[in-house]
């Protein structure tokens, strides 16, 4: 009974995590003004892959739309709903991101029971929405089952950073790099999908361990 109570503990914290940020962006979606929440051209956002690409520049400039997802497998709507957030993400719009976060999050939680793969994207959403809770299941979940895995110490980097844990960090960062040639010999599809973000995050903690020393 013990172990089945800590095993639902990560997926507790998460839906209030979730419940949280959807309350969160609701709100801000009442209070906001039309003009605070969309700015023109920047908060209407044309992606590659998106059904809203054609839209014309009135259009556009009318608000944020979702993407027209209703055709598409559950999967396929989950990875374009990713795309969107971290593309609003890159670009610091964080209105846009509170915006689209619950809806992502709710379509990777129809995947239920989730892979790796795609508890990394949860928890990347939840990190760029605020929701640490609920990118700490994720990323805990991940390494819970493969210690080793790159994409969940990534992950674990990445909130250690926002959270000013230095000291975590560097030790997410040297399992980073002790793990990079047995993992990347695995050829994992998560792996291949996500190449950048492994990328810059083995360079990072490369230079970072680099300073220490």
């Amino acid at each position: 009974m013990r172990e089945s109570k800590s095993n639902a503990l990560p997926w507790v914290v998460a839906a209030l995590a979730f419940l949280a940020l959807f309350a969160m962006a609701a709100g801000r979606g009442f209070n906001a003004r039309p003009s605070s929440t969309v700015d023109g051209s920047q908060n209407a956002l044309p992606q590659a892959g998106l059904d809203d690409r054609n839209l014309g520049s009135d259009e556009q400039a009318s608000g944020v739309r979702a993407p027209d997802i209703s055709n598409l497998s559950p999967q396929e709507r989950a990875d374009r709903l990713y795309n969107r957030v971290m593309l609003l993400a890159s670009q610091g719009k964080v209105d846009s991101v509170l915006f689209f976060a619950p809806m992502a999050l709710t379509a990777y939680q129809m995947l239920a029971p989730l892979n790796a793969d795609q508890r990394y994207d949860m928890g990347r959403i939840g990190e760029v929405a605020g929701a640490i809770p609920l990118a700490k299941a994720q990323a805990d979940t991940i390494l819970r089952e493969n210690p080793n895995h790159l994409l969940g110490l990534i992950l674990e980097a990445r909130l250690a950073t926002l959270a000013g844990d230095s000291t975590g960090l560097h030790s997410y960062e040297r399992r980073l790099i002790a793990a990079e040639k047995t993992e990347a010999n695995q050829k994992r599809d998560e792996y291949l999908r996500h190449q950048d973000d492994i990328a810059n995050a083995l360079q990072q903690a490369r230079k970072s361990l680099g300073k220490k020393s």
